[in-house]
């Protein structure tokens, strides 16, 4: 798999079909999981003060993003988010 890295731009599909660019805000591995979060590319370019809406998707061995699908799962990767974010400040 190659290395994503914060700061790259991708375009993802949501459930309508409509195309979104996402931009990686950080990149952590979970019990041997791979997960990054996400916020809209347009929403984190713009300089403001409101937050922005993180999403977090599971990166599967072939590089390609896939919907968490536990509130278990998606607590304790918001978790480590959080305690990394808490690191970085």
């Amino acid at each position: 798999m190659t290395k994503i890295e914060v700061g790259e731009i991708f375009t993802i599909s949501d459930e309508n079909d409509q195309e979104q660019e996402v931009e990686v805000l950080g990149v952590m591995t979970i019990e041997g999981s791979d997960y990054v979060a996400v916020g809209f590319a347009e929403d984190v370019q713009q300089e403001t003060d409101e937050d922005i809406d993180i999403f977090f998707l599971k990166v599967d061995e072939d590089g390609d993003f896939s919907a968490i699908e536990s509130d278990e799962e998606f607590d304790k990767v918001s978790a480590a988010f959080d305690e990394m974010m808490d690191e970085d400040e």
